[in-house]
C-alpha cells in the first residue's frame, strides 16, 4: 500500500464517519491539494477550472480519485453522480478537467437508513443559492453604472442588484441561525452574501439576501420559541466544549505517538492551537481530524517553524515566504528527527520533508 493510498483511506474514512459520504473534492481538499478558498472561488464560477488551480497536477488528482474509487468499491459504498453547478445567477456547469465523471462521484455509507441517504443525495444535488458580493472598495455596475451595497458577478464583472432584478431583497446579517434558516426557507427568492476576510484571505458569508415578507414571518416564529432555543443552544455549546477536549487531547497523544522526545506540555500545546473550532488550522481538516501522520507532522513542523527559528523574524523583515522555508529547512529537520529519537523510517522521512515544504 502507498502513501498516498494510506492518506486517502485516512481521510476518507473520517468522512464517512463524521458525514455518512465522501466526495473527491473532500479528500483532495484533506490531502492539501485544494484549498478551501481555492474550492469557494470555484464554486462561485470565478475560477473555470478546478484542477488548474490544484497544488499538484492533474494525473496526481486522477491517481487519489482513483485510489478512492477503489477504496469505495472495495468497501460496498453506494455510489450516486453530482452534477455541480456554479452560485451564480445562471447556475452554470462547474468543471473539474478534462474528464469530469469520476470526480462527480459521491460514495454514501450502505448502512445509512434510506431517509438519511435521500436527504444527503438530495443536498448534495441541490442547486446552491447565487452568491452576492459585499465589496469594501468602490465599484460600478458593469450595466448601468450606478453602484450600491451589494452586487453579483456575472462573466468576472460586477452587477447590481436592480440590474440583476434581486433589489426587492432585504439583507439578513448572520449571527442567528434559526431566523436566517426560517428566512430562507418562507423566501422564494434568496442569496447568499459573501464578503472579504483579510485575516483568513479567502471570503466568508455574511448575510443572506431574502424577500421581506420572509423575514417578518421568521421574525414572529423566532419570538414564539426564543427560551426553548436558547435552552438547545446552552447544551449544544457544552456539547461541543467537550467534544473538543476530547480532540485535543486525542491530537496530542497522536503528536506523543509520533514525537515521543517532544514534552507531553509541548505537545498539549501544538495541540491545542492546532485543533482550535473554526480556526481553518490543520487540525480542523478533514486529515487533521483522522489524526493522519502528515496533518499531525505539518502541526509539528508549524510550532518549529515558529518557536525554534528565526523564521517569524524573516517574514517580518520582507524575506519571501519561500525563501524563509528554504533558510530553515535543516533546522526543521534537525529538530524533527531529535523529537523523534531515531523513530524514522523511510516513510516518516518522505513524511517530514513532503510537511516542510507545505503551508500549515
Amino acid at each position: 500500500m502507498t502513501a498516498l493510498s494510506t492518506r486517502v483511506r485516512v481521510i476518507a474514512e473520517e468522512l464517512v464517519r463524521r458525514k455518512g459520504t465522501v466526495a473527491p473534492i473532500d479528500v483532495l481538499t484533506g490531502l492539501g491539494w485544494l484549498s478551501a478558498r481555492t474550492v469557494e472561488s470555484w464554486r462561485q464560477g470565478r475560477v473555470p477550472r478546478l484542477d488548474a488551480v490544484a497544488a499538484v497536477p492533474p494525473e496526481r488528482l486522477a491517481e487519489a480519485v482513483g485510489l478512492l474509487r477503489e477504496w469505495a468499491s472495495a468497501r460496498g459504498l453506494h455510489s450516486s453522480e453530482v452534477d455541480y453547478v456554479a452560485a451564480t445567477l445562471d447556475a452554470r456547469p462547474l468543471r473539474f478537467g478534462d474528464d469530469d465523471r469520476p470526480f462527480r462521484t459521491h460514495w454514501t455509507d450502505p448502512d445509512l437508513s434510506p431517509a438519511r441517504r435521500a436527504r444527503i443525495e438530495a443536498k448534495a444535488k441541490a442547486v446552491p443559492d447565487p452568491v452576492a458580493l459585499r465589496p469594501d472598495k468602490r465599484w460600478h455596475c458593469s450595466l448601468c453604472r450606478e453602484t450600491g451595497d451589494f452586487h453579483f458577478v456575472e462573466d468576472d464583472l460586477p452587477v447590481c442588484l436592480a440590474c440583476a432584478d434581486m433589489d426587492h431583497l432585504v439583507f439578513l446579517p448572520s449571527g442567528d441561525a434559526a431566523l436566517t434558516r426560517r428566512a430562507r426557507a418562507a423566501s422564494g427568492l434568496a442569496a447568499v452574501v459573501m464578503t472579504w476576510h483579510k485575516p483568513r484571505k479567502r471570503f466568508i458569508r455574511c448575510g443572506t439576501l431574502v424577500e421581506r415578507a420572509a423575514l417578518e414571518t421568521a421574525e414572529e416564529q423566532c419570538l414564539a420559541d426564543e427560551d426553548a432555543r436558547e435552552r438547545r443552544r446552552v447544551r449544544d455549546r457544552a456539547r461541543r466544549e467537550l467534544q473538543d477536549l476530547a480532540f485535543t487531547a486525542a491530537f496530542s497523544d497522536r503528536i506523543a505517538e509520533l514525537f515521543p522526545g517532544l514534552a507531553a506540555a509541548r505537545a498539549q500545546a501544538i495541540a491545542e492551537h492546532a485543533s482550535v473550532r473554526s480556526s481553518g488550522r490543520v487540525g480542523r481538516s478533514a486529515a487533521g481530524q483522522a489524526l493522519d501522520e502528515h496533518a499531525v507532522t505539518l502541526a509539528v513542523v508549524a510550532a518549529i517553524r515558529h518557536e525554534e527559528t528565526d523564521y517569524d523574524a524573516m517574514l517580518m523583515a520582507g524575506v519571501p515566504r519561500a525563501v524563509a522555508r528554504e533558510r530553515i529547512r535543516e533546522r526543521v529537520d534537525a529538530v524533527l528527527t531529535r523529537w523523534r529519537q531515531a523513530t524514522l523510517d523511510g516513510d516518516a522521512d518522505q513524511v517530514s520533508q513532503s510537511a516542510v515544504d507545505s503551508p500549515a
